[in-house]
């Protein structure tokens, strides 16, 4: 048998993975990205001569199980019509039975490649916001979407904001017209996401419910509630500890300590406290970290809208509810807000103290 080098090998993979597109309107341009359920490809659509992302499952094999899946993911994003959700243009099923669907193609950097450049404080802030409008509305429309990490975040060349990888999501209001087919998920057997503690399927019962003590998720940005598989408790603030996460991932990207801080203790709202109080930033944004990050849900904010106001009353220089002042630190406050009248006043006084003099008989 002739020998096959290890390129040879991929090559001959890729030739295999590669859906066959021939009975579409779309034309396989190059592969673009690969996730743990399915890769994109760099596609054109041949009718609107534009370029899309065309998102496919892997192989043949385990196309019937991740195929509901991604076909579910798909039926999430079309009910999120929001210009901080990629949107999804069409859904089809090749020849060999999976399941793809097409997107717009987004150009940028994930948000942990984008803040590398050297951003002020108040563009990341602005880039938080508008990733909390892209949550807030989905929970508007009863979606959870429980894997939200910088990776999971895209900004454009234009500065959009785009919170991406809806393949986790969790359907939540009864009038949603989406099925959810959360017993056919499967690991996603990424490096940096936990497996399902329990990865026998139901035989009998309802099979559109996971089973209780199924952990899915990043657990670096992963509520307590989430890490313990209380599928039953999960609700929008499920979403608002892990939104806490990135803001303390913003804060200071260069310390990305915060979340390994967290896998290595079993006490979440010790770990946390421990590695917020050594990031360098201003009390006020500690604070809103610390009620998003809250090990007990009731006590953080109660929808992304909320967190997203107190980091708005921050960059206006107005205090935020989960920071209580001391009278210097108002005082402090107050005068950086109207610094450049204070300044005025200061300079209108200082020249009228120098005429005075200066005319003095």
């Amino acid at each position: 048998m002739p020998w096959l080098s290890d390129n040879l090998l991929k090559h001959l993979q890729s030739v295999v993975e590669a859906p066959d597109l021939g009975a579409t309107k779309y034309r396989l341009l190059e592969k673009f990205a690969a996730g743990g359920m399915g890769t994109i490809y760099l596609a054109e659509d041949t009718q609107l001569q534009r370029r899309v992302a065309l998102k496919v499952v892997h192989t043949p094999e385990t196309a019937h199980a991740l195929s509901v899946r991604m076909l579910r993911e798909a039926r999430v994003i079309a009910q999120l019509e929001h210009p901080g959700i990629v949107p999804v243009h069409d859904v089809g099923e090749l020849p060999d039975g999976r399941v793809f669907y097409v997107m717009k193609l987004v150009q940028g950097q994930r948000l942990d490649e984008y803040v590398r450049h050297e951003l002020e404080l108040p563009e990341r802030l602005r880039i938080f916001q508008k990733a909390c409008e892209a949550v807030a509305f989905a929970h508007s429309h009863g979606v959870l979407h429980r894997d939200l990490k910088p990776e999971n975040i895209m900004v454009g060349v234009f500065g959009e904001v785009l919170v991406m990888d809806w393949g986790l999501a969790k359907v939540l209001s009864e009038d949603a017209k989406i099925v959810d087919c959360e017993s056919w998920i499967v690991d996603r057997a990424a490096s940096t996401q936990l497996s399902t503690t329990n990865n026998q399927q139901p035989a009998t019962g309802n099979q559109h419910q996971t089973q209780h003590g199924t952990v899915l998720g990043t657990p670096a940005y992963m509520s307590p509630e989430q890490k313990r598989g209380e599928i039953e408790q999960l609700d929008q603030r499920t979403d608002v500890y892990a939104l806490g996460a990135i803001l303390a991932f913003l804060l200071n990207p260069s310390a990305a300590g915060l979340a390994q801080a967290q896998l290595e203790n079993n006490k979440a709202s010790a770990s946390t406290s421990l590695a917020l109080a050594k990031l360098r930033a201003p009390k006020q944004l500690l604070a809103v970290c610390t009620k998003a990050m809250a090990e007990d849900k009731a006590q953080r904010y109660e929808s992304a809208q909320a967190l997203a106001a107190d980091v708005e009353r921050f960059l206006n220089g107005l205090t935020v509810s989960s920071y209580q002042e001391n009278p210097f630190e108002i005082l402090w406050r107050w005068i950086r807000k109207f610094q450049f009248m204070i300044l005025l006043v200061l300079v209108y006084l200082l020249v009228r103290i120098l005429l005075f003099f200066w005319f003095r008989p």
